[in-house]
C-alpha cells in the first residue's frame, strides 16, 4: 500500500484545489443550473433542462482544454 499523501504543510497547489473545485461548483450552481431550473414549470421539464446543462459544462470543459492544449503546443514559439 503506497504512503499517504502529507497534507500537513499544503503547497499553493493544493490551496488553489481546494479552493478552486467550490468556486467552480458554485458558479455552475448559481450561473447555470438554478436558470434552467428555473425556466421551466414541470417538473419534467426542469430535470430535463438540469440534465441539459451537463452538456454545457461538456462543452466548456472542452473548450478550456483545447484552449490549454494550445497554449502548451504553441509554448516553444512564444517563449524564446
Amino acid at each position: 500500500m503506497p504512503p499517504l499523501m502529507d497534507l500537513s504543510d499544503p503547497g499553493s497547489t493544493e490551496v488553489v484545489a481546494a479552493l478552486s473545485a467550490p468556486l467552480a461548483i458554485a458558479a455552475y450552481v448559481g450561473l447555470i443550473l438554478i436558470p434552467a431550473w428555473t425556466s421551466y414549470g414541470r417538473w419534467w421539464e426542469r430535470i430535463a433542462a438540469s440534465f441539459l446543462t451537463f452538456y454545457i459544462v461538456a462543452a466548456l470543459v472542452g473548450l478550456g482544454a483545447a484552449i490549454g492544449l494550445g497554449i502548451i503546443w504553441t509554448y516553444d514559439e512564444w517563449a524564446a
